[in-house]
């Protein structure tokens, strides 16, 4: 398992912009594929979007295509998660998450075996 720390929530309103972070210290990070899900008061966990090891390839869930993006720094361990023209539908705990393979189609959260504690994000209409 990979020690995950999540940066970065907030509260915004609705169409601002803010960014999460997700370091990984200590572990050979280009291993990983990473990705993000969300967890909305009442509802189950949600995929959000997920990066290849490299950062040469992304997935996304439709409900944040074309506003959300994902990317990576090996160098620096850290994954983050760009979130433009927010919605008050955007409201959840954010999670970075980790997985070893190739395969970043997963959507579901038990392909995936490292989790980090969770940032919470709060759009306002």
């Amino acid at each position: 398992q990979v020690q995950l720390v999540e940066s970065g929530g907030g509260y915004v309103q609705a169409g601002g912009s803010l960014r999460l972070s997700c370091a990984a210290p200590g572990v050979t990070f280009s291993t990983y594929v990473m990705g993000w899900f969300r967890q909305a008061p009442g509802k189950e966990r949600e995929f959000v979007a997920a990066i290849s090891w490299n950062g040469g390839s992304t997935y996304y869930a439709d409900s944040v295509k074309g506003r959300f993006t994902i990317s990576r720094d090996n160098a620096k361990n850290t994954m983050y998660l760009q979130m433009n023209s927010l919605k008050p539908e955007d409201t959840a705990v954010y999670y970075c998450a980790a997985r070893r393979g190739s395969n970043i189609y997963y959507t579901s959260d038990d392909k995936y075996n490292s989790w980090g504690q969770g940032t919470q994000v709060t759009v306002s209409s």
